[in-house]
């Protein structure tokens, strides 16, 4: 095979065989094909698409690139979550201790966040002390003593979707829906995951913009994990407004503590309940944890009870962490100077622009640019009201959290694109708008 003679069949259309996509995948990883090459064949796949065999095949491919975990001697069906991201996207610091809380291990690799927000390694690093590069045996060991644990993804884990990805965000070809699905996808499977819950966000402050797409998105990835032998199910959720109250590190896990503690915001505890129930569902295989309304109710019943906190506790102390922080929130990271933002005038709330909420906590250092850029945990914004809610003139919006009065100024500035007024009652946003599952 030649690696030019594949790149010349997808750039006409052709549909290449497995053998073929293996053998790209696999060369460009080892270093044997060049960048320009790869490049090509990323736009080849942009411009062209992927059939379904296709993109299963590169999924396989890129998540055959490195280790493969095995997490069959900790438990016989691993379950595992990933979120298309989103702001104020809290939900695997509630959700983990909850499903583990129910007897259900979880071990989950995430990753740091790069944009306007930190991702959840940089939420929980909020925490002093907590550790979140954990090597494999203590990865294993921790998932096998406690039933949970949640570290930074592996360097070993699907290579070659680092390597592509990398590229991609160079070459414009990042939002190309085979790529995509097949990134996510590929390192799920190479951690081992069985049952998989997609939580693909769509709005506003969402990689999909439509309900469209979104659906598309959330196709793909289950047809996907259905050809690899794995029971995926995809909710499609909305992100045209913040989840919860919430947007920056150490805010959000605060914010998730007084979740686990039966406090929180309602649509964050709803968003978590479902996530969860879909995960206990999976892992029940039909034997168990089979009706919606009994998992919620022992779901409800880890939080009344307390142990969804002690579970979340427990994985911060094995990991290093200042279980201080969990027993009293307010010893986390705490900024220097906070501002209300007023309404300018009463009426119904039209719009909370996502967007524009995540511009405000990047501008006051929530987010990063580019990678190894710092973060401060401190900062960031709670957002009060959402799209229906009453205001009067002068009620506060939001809450800024800063430490930097420069950095506050061009925050306050994104503000003001963010929310829209109206005379007359306006219906409130739903949290979920579907469900697709490989069952």
């Amino acid at each position: 095979m030649r690696a030019v003679d594949i790149i010349e069949k997808k750039r006409d259309g052709l549909e290449l065989s497995g053998d073929e996509i293996r053998y790209f995948i696999d060369g460009f990883t080892r270093g044997d094909l060049p960048d320009y090459q790869a490049a090509a064949f990323l736009m080849a796949v942009f411009l062209c698409g992927m059939t379904r065999s296709e993109t299963v095949d590169l999924t396989l491919a890129m998540a055959h690139s490195g280790e493969m975990l095995d997490l069959s001697d900790i438990t016989d069906y691993a379950v595992d979550k990933h979120s298309s991201g989103g702001v104020g996207d809290k939900t695997t610091l509630v959700v983990l201790p909850l499903v583990a809380a129910c007897g259900v291990p979880v071990a989950k690799m995430s990753g740091r966040g790069l944009g306007f927000s930190g991702g959840t390694l940089d939420k929980l690093e909020s925490i002093r002390g907590f550790r979140v590069d954990l090597s494999a045996d203590e990865f294993r060991a921790l998932a096998r003593k406690n039933g949970i644990v949640l570290a930074g993804q592996s360097m070993a884990l699907a290579p070659a979707d680092g390597k592509l990805y990398a590229l991609r965000d160079v070459t414009a070809t990042v939002p190309s829906l085979p790529l995509i699905a097949s990134s996510i996808m590929s390192k799920k499977i190479a951690a081992g995951a069985n049952g998989i819950v997609l939580d693909v966000k769509m709005g506003r402050g969402a990689f999909m913009a439509t309900l469209d797409d979104a659906r598309e998105l959330a196709k793909i990835m289950v047809e996907i994990g259905a050809d690899a032998g794995r029971d995926v199910v995809a909710i499609i959720s909305d992100m045209n407004q913040p989840l919860g109250e919430a947007v920056g590190n150490a805010l959000e896990v605060a914010e998730a503590v007084e979740t686990l503690r039966g406090e929180g915001p309602v649509d964050l505890r709803e968003h978590c309940l479902a996530i969860a129930g879909h995960m206990l569902r999976l892992a029940g295989r039909g034997q168990r944890f089979t009706d919606a309304g009994e998992a919620r109710a022992l779901l409800e019943q880890q939080i009344s009870s307390g142990a969804a906190l002690a579970s979340f506790r427990l994985m911060i102390e094995a990991q290093g962490g200042d279980a201080a922080m969990v027993d009293d929130t307010s010893k986390l990271p705490q900024a220097s100077i906070q501002q209300p933002y007023t309404a300018a005038q009463s009426g119904y709330i039209a719009q909370v622009d996502a967007l524009a909420i995540a511009r405000a906590a990047f501008e006051l250092g929530a987010g990063r640019e580019k990678k190894g850029d710092p973060i401060d945990p401190a900062v960031g914004v709670k957002v009060h009201v959402k799209v229906g809610s009453p205001v009067g003139a002068g009620d506060a919006l939001v809450t800024l959290y800063a430490s930097d009065e420069r950095k506050l100024q061009a925050a306050v500035s994104s503000l003001d694109q963010a929310f829209a007024f109206s005379a007359e009652p306006v219906e409130a946003l739903p949290l979920f708008y579907d469900v697709i599952s490989s069952r």
